[in-house]
């Protein structure tokens, strides 16, 4: 290779690294601002949660009164006494505790001018209820349901509330204490990731539950860091805000529940933002790894290159081979771009590919569509991350960064391919078949015929994926929008393929689905390596593994379950290992690893032989390990997809 070509290499080398950067600090600071903004909706969503639940509860002693009141009535209308009154009351504070639970102390008031109480409580003599908050609210209600403020219990230190109603008669008055105990628990309940506190004040600033049992009863508005607190819970009745909290930064949620009352979770940024800064950091790195490694690979082989004639064709596969995974890797990053979207442009990929083939294209056309379906949405780049992921109904303004994508990425891949195919999938993707599309306008066989084809797997994709305003469509809508689309929007021809295709996927395979747990049956009935294998498996998540001793055992596992992956030991005690193999992949195509403890070419002209996978030397070591497992299940998702 002349001297010329290796410094256009570098350069080609170096401003891909650049492109890469420049798009994943963009991408990144994108996340990050979408994911903390995420993060406080998901707060504000558990907070009305646990407000809801703490309201529901409160209305059953609103309830529980407004029933009571209405049959305490309906005996004085009957000419019921003193003592007929007081058992109902007594019956019914039971029955309260027993239906909902002890918390509901009991119905007291006072009817015809005298004090009942339902739970037993004998008043001292000097006592009189017309005095009492309780008795003097429901007198001001005159007939509406009351929540009385709440007190402290002197002898229990618990925070207890009353409901009260004034009866039709204007003199009598029946009243419900609650102790807060149970509201206390669901606030003890309210975190995020084990972190923060949360807590409930009345309109006066007394704190009726806490997270700290310590903090029940205080008055927050005698204490200056708290009034500001307080203030801004008044300010903001539903939703969050940021404040700094004992020289921290917090991030406060807040939901206004009984009338007056709020509840509020206080988390410290930091922690609430730890989960999310971590991914940055592992991402960043991992990314960094990636393109050094890259980096170091072409060095590596354009030195081999200039060294010798002989190795220049496997040195150019190899680039061929590095050319696609930073295909892939452009991919995958604007793909991360919409958070509805993971796989896209593999997904349209693989169908223009599967198209292609239904119309009879080469290979070499077949490979090229292929590279156009990964880069066709190169352009999303240059648009606004918050514009694609937008759930509702784009502006004008908005629609025209959506519009500008195909020529934005027309411009991008020009450059990077000498076949114009891949340029034109990129640019001319939103032409429409009668000549009504974007960027040209262009009509009919006027459009390329890549893009054409690419038209219709991103249409297909776009209805067979959930989108950020709506969820996946039905194959049979999915299977209508096409038809009716041919000759409009879509190539007749291509169109007619498409249905073809859709017509023999009978169980809707070609879709977005969600990564699941991959099982893995391990066949192997040495019981330490079993459990050296749940030892190094055990930080990673969407991994299950099965065991199986034997050859029965195996056999009718691989017959009830579906598995990613099998780890075969060839020296289980019933059976030979490499003929259960054969007959493990005479009816299943699942990859396979052989356990072996040979450390020879003999084995590695064996696994060769059979066409197993791969294979793993005991003891097992476990980086090589899990990057084996990890490897195997990657590929085989892409098998899957394609």
């Amino acid at each position: 290779m002349k001297s010329t070509h290796i410094k256009q290499f570098f350069v080609t080398i170096i401003l891909i690294f650049i492109l890469q950067a420049v798009m994943l600090i963009y991408l990144f600071g994108s996340f990050y601002k979408k994911s903390a903004a995420d993060e406080k909706s998901l707060g504000e969503s558990n907070l009305a949660g646990q407000a809801a639940m703490i309201e529901n509860y409160m209305n059953k002693g609103y309830d529980a009164l407004w029933l009571a009141a209405d049959s305490v009535e309906a005996l004085m209308e009957n000419g019921a006494d003193r003592e007929d009154i007081l058992a109902y009351l007594t019956k019914e504070s039971d029955q309260l505790k027993a239906r909902y639970d002890a918390n509901f102390t009991g119905l007291y008031g006072v009817v015809d001018g005298s004090y009942i109480d339902g739970s037993g409580w004998i008043p001292p003599e000097d006592y009189d209820p017309a005095e009492r908050d309780w008795f003097k609210e429901a007198a001001k209600a005159r007939g509406d349901m009351v929540l009385s403020s709440p007190y402290v219990d002197a002898q229990t230190g618990e925070i207890i509330v009353s409901f009260t109603k004034q009866l039709s008669d204007h003199k009598s008055v029946l009243a419900l204490d609650i102790v807060l105990n149970k509201v206390q628990g669901i606030v003890e309940q309210m975190t995020m990731g084990e972190a923060g506190y949360s807590f409930i004040v009345d309109g006066k600033g007394l704190v009726l539950a806490h997270s700290d049992p310590e903090e029940i009863g205080k008055d927050y508005t005698k204490e200056d860091e708290k009034i500001k607190f307080i203030s801004g819970l008044r300010i903001i009745k539903s939703g969050s805000f940021e404040m700094e909290l004992e020289g921290k930064k917090c991030t406060v949620f807040t939901e206004k529940i009984e009338g007056d009352w709020n509840m509020a979770f206080v988390v410290n940024n930091a922690s609430l933002f730890r989960r999310i800064r971590i991914q940055l950091i592992v991402g960043i790195v991992v990314s960094v790894l990636i393109y050094s490694l890259i980096v170091l690979f072409c060095i590596i082989s354009v030195r081999r290159i200039e060294s010798a004639e002989k190795s220049e064709r496997a040195s150019m596969e190899q680039l061929r081979r590095m050319n696609l995974n930073i295909i892939q890797s452009l991919a995958s990053a604007i793909d991360a771009k919409d958070i509805y979207t993971s796989g896209h442009s593999q997904r349209v990929a693989d169908y223009a590919v599967r198209i292609a083939k239904k119309l009879g294209k080469s290979e070499e056309t077949q490979q090229i569509l292929y590279y156009a379906g990964m880069l066709h949405d190169v352009g999303k780049i240059r648009v606004d991350g918050e514009v694609i992921n937008k759930p509702g109904k784009l502006t004008d303004e908005e629609f025209d960064q959506i519009r500008i994508h195909p020529v934005s990425g027309y411009h991008i891949l020009r450059d990077i391919h000498d076949d114009a195919r891949i340029g034109y999938g990129a640019k001319y993707h939103h032409e429409r078949f009668d000549g009504t599309g974007y960027p040209s306008g262009l009509k009919g066989t006027d459009i390329p015929e890549a893009a054409r084809i690419i038209a219709v797997a991103d249409a297909y994709d776009a209805m067979a994926s959930d989108r950020s305003y709506r969820k996946m469509l039905s194959q049979k809508v999915v299977r209508d929008e096409i038809q009716k689309g041919m000759g409009s929007q879509f190539d007749p021809e291509i169109a007619k393929a498409m249905l073809e295709i859709i017509d023999e996927d009978t169980e809707y395979e070609l879709r977005q689905s969600d990564d699941g747990v991959h099982n893995i049956l391990v066949v192997d009935d040495d019981k330490e390596i079993l459990q050296e294998m749940i030892t190094i498996l055990q930080d990673i998540e969407n991994i299950c593994l099965r065991f199986a001793g034997t050859k029965q055992e195996t056999l009718e596992m691989l017959e009830d379950n579906e598995f990613a992956l099998i780890l075969l030991n060839p020296g289980i005690a019933d059976t030979d290992g490499l003929a259960l193999y054969a007959d493990i992949r005479d009816r299943y195509d699942t990859p396979v690893i052989l356990l072996t403890e040979t450390k020879s070419m003999e084995i590695v002209k064996k696994v060769e032989e059979l066409k197993i996978d791969d294979y793993l030397v005991k003891p097992l070591q476990p980086a090589i390990f899990k990057e084996t497992i990890r490897a195997l299940l990657q590929r085989s998702e892409a098998h899957l997809s394609t």
